[in-house]
């Protein structure tokens, strides 16, 4: 072998693992192909309960169950579940209950990470041992119970924040993004005088925007879809969530709420109609609250850079 074909040898590229090489046709088929599945699998489901949402009675029962094809449109469902009964009560309590607790637990989650990720906090170690034992051991139903009703907090809203206010898991994961922080932006503000307080509202939180906002919607929609705090803490129908009238409703053996139930016993309205609006109106703050959050995490995303 020559001297040259040994030099352009060496010159060229090693080759590309089979995962790096580029698709051909029929790879790029293929995987649209299961790409378009996939959407297909997401898209039906949640196309058929808004058709049938809107789908006024005759449709639905001609239909046997759901629709498929949109045969004429009406907001009946939307106006008899928001014309000021339980549902719209319960619509309320779920908004309330899942902006304060969602405030409460991002101000509990942030202060203790940035204690426990501050070097040579007092006790910093013993209390993360502590935090990490709580989730491998979890108190159970009964312990949790006794000490909500003993602290007096049953048939309280508070019952729907306080027992699940706060996520290790969420500690744990806003303490490694402090910790990856530069430390000489935390230790010029404290030779300019700041205080660990100022240093975490000026510094820590602006420099964190893109995983506060994943934290956010983590809590937020945790807190909106939880039902089983209401079910065991509340007796008031009154004060229930929209996801514990949205069982209600849809349990055959459960009375339907209210104000709702001589409307199904007349025909004027469809049960199963009913039962698909709840879900959509359970289905919307989530689905319109998503972008944003997603929007303000990829701006976020290398924020905090330091260079030099």
């Amino acid at each position: 072998m020559s001297l040259n074909t040994q030099l352009i040898r060496s010159l060229q590229a090693p080759p590309r693992p089979a995962w790096e090489e580029a698709p051909g046709r029929t790879g790029l088929t293929m995987k649209g192909g299961f790409l378009a599945l996939c959407c297909l699998g997401v898209l039906a489901p949640l196309w058929i309960v808004i058709v049938t949402s809107l789908s006024p009675k005759p449709v639905i029962d001609r239909a046997g169950g759901l629709v498929v094809v949109p045969e004429g449109v009406t907001f009946v469902n939307y106006t008899e579940l928001l014309s000021g009964g339980q549902v719209s009560r319960a619509l309320m309590v779920s908004f309330g209950v899942t902006l304060v607790g969602t405030l409460f637990s991002m101000a509990v989650s942030v202060l203790a990470a940035y204690g426990l990720s501050r070097p040579g906090s007092l006790g910093h170690r013993v209390i993360l041992i502590i935090l990490m034992a709580t989730m491998f051991f979890g108190a159970g139903l009964i312990p949790t119970y006794l000490l909500v009703q003993s602290l007096g907090l049953t048939d309280t809203y508070l019952s729907l924040i306080l027992p699940s206010a706060v996520s290790v898991f969420n500690i744990l994961v806003l303490r490694g993004f402090f910790m990856g922080i530069s430390p000489e932006l935390t230790e010029s503000a404290r030779i300019d005088g700041a205080s660990d307080l100022r240093i975490l509202l000026t510094i820590i939180m602006p420099l964190s925007r893109a995983v506060l906002a994943v934290i956010s919607l983590f809590y937020a929609v945790g807190y909106w879809s939880a039902w089983f705090n209401a079910s065991i803490y509340l007796t008031d129908q009154r004060m229930m969530p929209l996801q514990n009238v949205l069982i209600q409703l849809v349990q055959k053996h459960t009375e339907a709420p209210t104000g709702l139930q001589q409307a199904v016993r007349t025909g004027e309205l469809s049960e199963l109609g009913l039962q698909m609006a709840v879900m959509v109106l359970a289905l919307v703050p989530v689905a319109i609250a998503s972008p944003f959050v997603q929007r303000h995490f990829k701006k976020g995303m290398l924020t905090g850079a330091v260079k030099g």
